[in-house]
């Protein structure tokens, strides 16, 4: 073991050495390294963030949440024609599947209406999201309250002017947030009561915040726009339970909308059953090309790189050949030089790559200021990728050059260097 440590030792300092009498050639042969590792790791740490940015962004809604209406999330066989003819989820549908379904947690009846234009008094906020639902949407959203309630059933049935303010818009409509719970504010012309303002939440990457969107009874939209308005697209969104057979709770919703719907049994749904699971498989099919594509490219810096550190340990070895004669002459064997060379180019490796780590941790905060809510993460186990794949680089780049420093004669050695 001591041998070992001292080989690595004695590596160490050549190494060094190599990189202080040498700094060109070093620099040169490093840089492909130092790069190859900066793109790996570059590219794994804005993947990662990536991921991690849009499961913040569809975090607070359950994976099994499902969204029934007549337009699919995805690719469809049903043809283009066919589905301009489906006609739009109900009010009254809502209600039966919330009622005669089994093993829901919570449902809403939505209506995605345009962006509208608030005022209070003097002050005015235009472009804002307005979120038509109904009372489960709460606890579908998970939505959190900073001050004052959601709207409740009740509410939600009559269609009462209440609205819950995010927490962009509260603050742009009033001086003091605190003082908003009661206040009256006009949408679409009618004067709304301020019921509750909701909990900050920054910008998702997918997606509108809820900072800058209010919410409203659906019930209430649907009497301004009326029924049949196809500017206004409904759906329902229903969580169920956890635990339960998906499959079969989707098939049940399926079945319930097809006799509410008098479909034939031989006919085709007039209506498609998305699921939010559906979307997070396809994101993460996204994610994975994208690792694999920024990985394939960043093969070819590291092939670089592995030629760079060949080249510099062929040149160490030439330049050390008559102290590997000297070495053997006094008794080192083989396996001795193979370690000593392999031990060095090793380190050559991992200072470049120490070093490409440590340009990826300097852009990524640079990356983090300049991009808002938005957080490169650098996190450990990329560090240790990157660790790994310099050591594999040193490792696969010096062993050739080692073999043929350890098969050198110590008497040709000894000449050839003298």
């Amino acid at each position: 073991m001591l041998i070992y440590l001292r080989v690595l030792k004695e590596s160490f300092y050549f190494a060094i050495s190599a990189l202080v009498n040498n700094k060109l050639r070093t620099f040169l042969s490093l840089l492909g390294v130092t790069i190859g590792i900066f793109s790996i790791i570059a590219v794994l740490a804005a993947v990662d963030s990536l991921k991690n940015e849009i499961e913040g962004s569809i975090s607070s809604l359950d994976n099994s949440t499902i969204f029934l209406a007549r337009f699919s999330f995805g690719p469809s066989e049903v043809p283009r024609w066919k589905r301009e003819q489906f006609p739009n989820v109900s009010f009254e549908e809502y209600k039966l599947l919330k009622d005669a379904v089994p093993n829901i947690k919570a449902a809403s009846f939505t209506l995605n209406v345009g962006p509208a234009t608030v005022k209070h008094e003097d002050r005015t906020v235009s472009n804002v999201e307005v979120g038509a639902v109904t009372e489960g949407y709460y606890d579908i959203e998970s939505l959190q309250l900073a001050q004052g309630r959601f709207f409740n059933e009740a509410e939600s049935n009559s269609g009462t002017p209440v609205i819950v303010l995010g927490d962009e818009i509260a603050a742009s409509l009033f001086s003091d947030v605190s003082f908003a719970l009661g206040k009256k504010i006009r949408l679409y012309g009618m004067k709304f009561v301020v019921i509750g303002v909701l909990e900050k939440q920054g910008s998702p990457l997918f997606g509108s915040s809820k900072d800058t969107s209010i919410f409203i009874p659906s019930n209430l939209i649907r009497r301004i726009y009326g029924e049949n308005n196809r500017a206004v697209l409904p759906f329902i969104v229903i969580k169920p339970e956890k635990g339960i057979d998906n499959d079969e709770f989707i098939a049940l919703l399926k079945q319930r909308l097809r006799i509410k719907r008098g479909i034939k049994a031989d006919d085709v749904d007039n209506f498609f059953v998305n699921q939010l699971q559906g979307f997070a498989d396809v994101i993460d099919d996204i994610i994975g090309t994208l690792n694999l594509v920024g990985l394939f490219i960043s093969f070819f810096s590291l092939l670089v790189g592995g030629f760079g550190i060949a080249n510099i340990m062929f040149v160490s070895v030439k330049e050390r050949t008559n102290l590997i004669g000297i070495q053997k002459s006094l008794g080192a064997k083989n396996k001795f030089i193979l370690f000593q060379f392999l031990f060095e180019a090793i380190i050559l490796a991992l200072i470049g790559g120490v070093i490409g780590l440590v340009l990826v941790y300097f852009v990524s905060l640079i990356a983090s200021s300049m991009a808002g809510d938005f957080e490169f993460i650098l996190s450990t186990k990329n560090m240790i990728i990157g660790t790994g794949v310099s050591a594999a680089i040193g490792l696969i780049s010096g062993i050739l050059p080692a073999i043929s420093a350890s098969k050198l004669d110590p008497v040709e050695a000894i000449r050839t260097g003298m």
